[in-house]
């Protein structure tokens, strides 16, 4: 028997191409059918990656499939803030952090993987 899993893996995006934001969230859809259940998976947002998170997305409808999947989805509230977003110009469900890049940290200091596709 294996132990329990007992971190997750942490996604980072911070870019504004949305064919980025597409392969990302295939990266993430083949962890959640890979990882064993359970897993954490956490897609952490800021910078110009926030664009992926509002709600005339492209990409919308695939955020929250994959948030149905168990996708924690966190947004940075530094950019937020500097880009003049409001929480409810958001996918619903996103988390709202202090830093997404010291959320990242914080996570591999925690043992989580880091993934940056």
């Amino acid at each position: 028997m294996t132990d329990a899993v007992t971190s997750g893996v942490v996604v980072h995006l911070d870019e504004a191409d949305s064919a980025k934001h597409a392969a990302v969230l295939r990266n993430v859809s083949n962890l959640i059918d890979a990882l064993e259940q359970g897993t954490d998976i956490e897609l952490v947002v800021h910078g110009p990656g926030i664009s992926i998170l509002l709600l005339d997305s492209p990409h919308y409808e695939t955020v929250r499939t994959l948030q149905h999947r168990g996708l924690t989805v966190d947004a940075c509230r530094n950019t937020l803030r500097s880009e003049h977003i409001d929480a409810e110009q958001l996918v619903a469900d996103t988390v709202i952090v202090p830093s997404g890049i010291a959320h990242l940290v914080i996570r591999q200091r925690e043992g989580w993987a880091y993934l940056r596709p």
